[in-house]
């Protein structure tokens, strides 16, 4: 898989850009706050369709036009594939597939990324949610029909929320929810363990040969396996913790309050491990990601490293750039070409972008 060209027009800060990758691997250098970042945001977002910075998808028009466009060339299976992505103010969106309008699954199907950014450095100490959502978006880009689950569970959790915020709580209907909930629930809670058991054996040689001695592995807060018995545990934590539902007025179990460990020599990495440590777990789960993703798709995603190397010292710099597979597109925002040697700057296109203009 190869983006061949882009285009953005009032996407932020970029009034009207075009790029184009002739080579595997891309360098976008520039100052903060000038566009590098927009510019690999908005890859992923043909990918995913969401922003990894914003919830709002109305803040990536450029202030005071109508609309933003994400216009793509992209090479997949020796066929090239236009994508056209439209979304106004109005929050009126057109997505098309050469020419031809798509929906959101079949669009998102087209693009795969890999986003390795500053932020994600900050996965180990961050919030649960900030996991879940690493995890999440990892297994939907290998399993494109597990957004649908995870769009059915929140809307039965959002009418569970609903109902328990009423005075008088019907509890019939409650107990439908919760059977609903549990049974939803139970497959999106299989999937999650699933991918870890397949991600953690990756990211564990990954993380010993940058560490030389250190044991990773990965745990779910959920000690069940199997969907029934995941089913029938979430059935009975739901009856436990029924007093506390109501007295907090919303669901306080399931998949949407579940975390993932991280162990380093049996012990949990968000609280013993330092800096270094943390960064190398991080960066050994994003090159096991790669893997995954040609393991089940049969090509490489697009990676894309945001302004990552410059928070890595040279040893993790060093294993991140040889660790990437020759066929594996790579863009890179960074401030300037400092960082990288001759040796690898030889076969790289570079973009500077200066005020969301490239120079």
């Amino acid at each position: 898989m190869k983006i061949k060209r882009l285009g953005l027009k009032n996407y932020r800060n970029c009034a009207d850009i075009k790029l184009e990758f002739p080579t595997k691997k891309t360098l976008i250098i520039g100052k903060n706050a000038q566009g590098k970042t927009n510019i690999l945001e908005s890859i992923y977002f043909l990918s995913d369709l969401k922003s990894p910075r914003t919830s709002v998808i109305s803040d990536l028009i450029k202030f005071k036009e109508p609309q933003f466009e994400i216009s793509a060339e992209v090479l997949k299976n020796d066929t090239d594939i236009e994508l056209d992505y439209t979304y106004t103010a109005e929050k009126k969106r057109e997505l098309k597939i050469n020419k031809v309008k798509s929906t959101p699954k079949d669009f998102k199907l087209v693009v795969k990324t890999v986003l390795f950014s500053t932020k994600d450095l900050m996965l180990l100490r961050g919030a649960p949610e900030d996991r879940r959502n690493w995890l999440d978006r990892a297994i939907s880009q290998i399993y494109p029909a597990y957004d649908e689950r995870l769009s059915k569970y929140d809307k039965i959790r959002i009418q569970k929320n609903n109902l328990l915020k009423n005075e008088i709580i019907d509890e019939a209907l409650l107990d439908i929810y919760n059977e609903q909930l549990a049974i939803t629930g139970a497959n999106i809670i299989y999937l999650r363990k699933k991918f870890l058991k397949e991600i953690e054996k990756i990211a564990a040689q990954k993380h010993k040969l940058i560490s030389e001695l250190e044991e990773f592995t990965l745990n779910y807060t959920c000690p069940k396996d199997e969907v029934e018995e995941i089913s029938d545990y979430l059935k009975q934590e739901l009856i436990e913790r029924r007093k506390e539902e109501f007295g907090r007025r919303q669901a306080c179990v399931g998949p949407h309050r579940d975390d993932i460990e991280f162990m380093i020599n049996g012990l949990d990495a968000t609280k013993f491990a330092s800096q270094g440590q943390q960064r190398t777990l991080v960066l050994s789960l994003k090159l096991s990601e790669l893997e995954i993703i040609k393991e089940k798709t049969g090509f490489y995603p697009i990676l894309l490293l945001d302004d990552v190397l410059a928070e890595l010292d040279d040893r993790r710099q060093n294993y991140l750039l040889k660790s990437i597979d020759d066929n594996t597109q790579t863009i890179i925002t960074s401030v300037d070409t400092l960082l990288f040697e001759q040796e690898f700057l030889k076969d790289v296109t570079i973009y500077k972008v200066d005020g969301g203009k490239i120079e």
